[in-house]
């Protein structure tokens, strides 16, 4: 068992596959954002010197902050990254594919200290060695999972090679075509039960169900689009 993806279903149908990100691709995304981090509080520092003890104490709760609320904020606000992940393209999901929301971004930051641990991260990465999803304590508590975010095309979906082209039995208005069309492309990303569901609601239209409902409806998708044998 050396295949990672995590297969999940979402209510509407669409299998997603979440690839989970190792230990090298988190550690460079981490060491990014730690160096943002790092600059801030020199920054800071340089200015904040001038005020004395309290300047001091300014950067010290400026320290806190940052330590705390900087992988919270981003990961709920920019759908699950920080700078060092969007860098590295990973991206903080649910365990069913769900964005990230504000209680598990809390518990992950809340549990870091554990993962660091006895120092240098050795609990977080001990945990991620030795589950295949390559999770830390804090991601196992708050049900996320850190994954390769997908990349996204903007290229139209094909229809399946296997459709040849027919016309539906009667005429279809201009939304009922575009919603044939619109289901042949998506097929690739429906489960087959989930797209044998949606064929057997147009029994009447085709005369058929479930596998052979499903070709015939990418076969007048095909004739909708205008393509050839």
């Amino acid at each position: 068992m050396i295949d990672t993806v995590r297969t999940v279903e979402t209510p509407e149908g669409i299998a997603l596959e979440l690839r989970p990100a190792g230990p090298v691709a988190r550690g460079l995304a981490w060491a990014l954002d730690m160096g943002i981090r790092a600059a801030i509080y020199l920054a800071a520092g340089m200015g904040l010197a001038f005020f004395g003890k309290a300047g001091l104490g300014l950067l010290a709760i400026l320290v806190f902050l940052l330590e705390w609320f900087y992988p919270v904020c981003f990961e709920v606000l920019w759908e699950g990254r920080t700078p060092g992940k969007l860098a590295l393209g990973l991206q903080v999901l649910m365990e069913d594919g769900r964005p990230e929301g504000w209680g598990p971004a809390m518990l992950r930051s809340l549990l870091m200290f554990v993962d660091f641990l006895p120092g240098f991260y050795g609990t977080g990465l001990m945990a991620m060695l030795c589950g295949r999803e390559g999770r830390r304590i804090g991601d196992l508590a708050a049900g996320t999972l850190v994954v390769h975010a997908p990349r996204r095309s903007a290229a139209k979906a094909a229809l399946p090679s296997s459709a040849r082209p027919m016309l539906p039995r009667v005429p279809l208005s201009l939304s009922e075509q575009r919603a044939l069309a619109a289901f042949a492309e998506r097929t690739a990303t429906l489960t087959s039960e989930r797209t044998q569901e949606l064929a057997n609601l147009l029994e009447p239209l085709t005369g058929l169900r479930g596998e052979e409902g499903v070709a015939r409806l990418h076969a007048y998708a095909a004739g909708i689009r205008g393509e050839r044998l």
